[in-house]
């Protein structure tokens, strides 16, 4: 053979060689990279190439498929029922938006391409799966109740059954409409551009897309002296509710001359006993009692409810409610009102009235109680969360006890249910600097009936038409708190 022929053969054998051995290295090292990286489109086609599975409340879906207009390549869109109202608990699933919340959770079940979904045909095949469901704890009574009662309200609100930890209702307002853009055409485009327009830096900013309830924490003002009650208790400071404290009236924060007052002047907190205090919200009473506590014994109590917690999974993830640390004795005082940089989500709130409602032990709370394949066997449950104790059982009911004072006798009068067993706390909390802009209205509750039926509910409005003198936890968010837990214990 020439010698020239014999060289140039040499080369393409090594050539080819060199393309197999590239080939191997891509399909076996590379390949599940290259299968999962985002800018593979054949892994969105197969994403859309089926109906969705769904997302399910009260045993009906909120969800559902759409065969998408224009002849592309993405075959069916998501689509939603009732989705303003329910927009906190699904988040939304656009074409080029990606998916969020539950339906980004739980997005390969929901499209199908979730191994668990595939039988042993379908392993070897490669065929993709019928999709599977997200069983939800939300009660949609519960929930249509606060979306319609914070109506056009900025704020949110958070339901819980306090024995089994479900979420049945999860409100965030305003709020959107997730099947407006769950295409890729150009009105999902207009639409997304519409509500992002909201979602800028102004400070009237509506933030439709934000989960107020979940993820936003702000300061929780006097709904917080719950916190310090059940330390004060706890620690036995005082042995009881009805134990006189020393709260001088005013008080004056420790270390430094600034005098604290209490919002009703004539209110009898000088020496009030906890129950007196959260009756009539006394300042003076909570930040001594904080001071006296100390920051350390504030914030272990706080923990034991939830707070720094930074991975509070519902199973979405939850802003993480602040308390501080490092403070002098007069911040320490604040904290004890819920001022200075103590934040919480109505989530959390709602989590300290359900370990007092649920005698001291905290269930964990959630919003998913199965994921399902399409023949509704169960890929996942939830229906068996964990628990810790917050508090004796003894200082849990002693605070049952008061918050049912404030609700009796106190601040709290609007949320009263004929024949029901209430208890709450009220706040107002400082809002911008130098309390410059609208208060924060707050309200954290629990309902009881007589079969033992139990709710708790914390609620915030933010904004509001109410004048800015008329901004109250009774005035604007017991009300709303009201009718969930009605709806709740119906």
């Amino acid at each position: 053979m020439n010698r020239t022929i014999r060289r140039a053969a040499t080369v393409t054998l090594l050539l080819v060689m060199a393309l197999l051995l590239r080939v191997t290295w891509v399909q076996m090292v590379n390949g599940e990279a290259l299968a999962d990286d985002d800018q593979n489109r054949r892994n969105t086609i197969e994403e859309y190439a089926q109906p969705f599975g769904d997302i399910i409340v009260g045993g009906k879906p909120v969800t559902g498929s759409q065969r998408a207009e224009g002849g592309g390549d993405l075959h069916y869109k998501r689509t939603y029922t009732d989705g303003p109202a329910y927009a906190p608990v699904t988040g939304f699933s656009s074409q080029v938006r990606g998916a969020t919340q539950l339906e980004g959770i739980y997005q390969d079940v929901l499209n199908g391409t979730d191994d668990r979904l595939k039988g042993p045909l379908d392993m070897l095949t490669g065929e993709q799966a019928k999709p599977g469901n997200v069983l939800t704890t939300i009660d949609p009574e519960v929930q249509r109740a606060g979306f319609e009662a914070l109506g056009d309200k900025k704020g949110a609100a958070v339901a819980v059954d306090p024995d089994s930890g479900k979420l049945l209702g999860v409100v965030s307002t305003p709020s959107y409409d997730p099947s407006s853009f769950s295409g890729s055409g150009e009105d999902d485009d207009a639409a997304w551009q519409k509500l992002t327009a909201r979602s800028g830096n102004d400070k009237h900013d509506d933030k439709p897309t934000l989960n107020r309830a979940l993820r936003q924490a702000v300061p929780p003002g006097s709904t917080f002296k719950l916190v310090v009650a059940a330390a004060a208790l706890e620690d036995g400071l005082y042995s009881s509710v009805d134990q006189p404290t020393d709260s001088p009236d005013p008080y004056t924060l420790k270390g430094t001359s600034t005098v604290l007052h209490n919002e009703n002047r004539a209110a009898p907190c000088e020496d009030a006993t906890l129950r007196t205090a959260l009756r009539y919200s006394c300042n003076n009473v909570f930040a001594k009692l904080a001071t006296d506590l100390g920051e350390k014994k504030v914030r272990a109590q706080a923990e034991k409810f939830g707070f720094n917690d930074e991975k509070q999974d519902v199973p979405v993830r939850a802003a993480t409610s602040h308390y501080p640390g490092k403070m002098d004795d007069a911040q320490t005082g604040l904290t004890g009102i819920g001022q200075f940089e103590v934040t919480a989500t109505p989530l959390q709130m709602a989590m300290v009235s359900q370990a007092i409602a649920h005698g001291g032990e905290l269930v964990d709370p959630h919003m998913v109680s199965q994921v399902q394949d399409a023949s509704g066997h169960t890929l996942q449950s939830y229906e068996d969360p964990g628990s810790h104790r917050v508090m004796s059982q003894d200082s849990a009911a002693q605070l049952r006890s008061a918050m049912q004072t404030v609700v009796d006798k106190g601040t709290g009068s609007n949320a009263q249910i004929d024949g029901v067993t209430v208890g709450g706390k009220t706040g107002t909390a400082q809002h911008g600097v130098d309390n410059s802009g609208t208060p924060y209205a707050w309200f954290t509750s629990y309902a009881t009936t007589d079969s033992g039926k139990k709710v708790a509910v914390a609620v915030v409005v933010e904004d509001s038409d109410a004048a800015r003198a008329e901004v109250s936890g009774n005035g604007l968010a017991a009300p709303i708190a009201k009718k969930m837990m009605k709806a709740a214990l119906r």
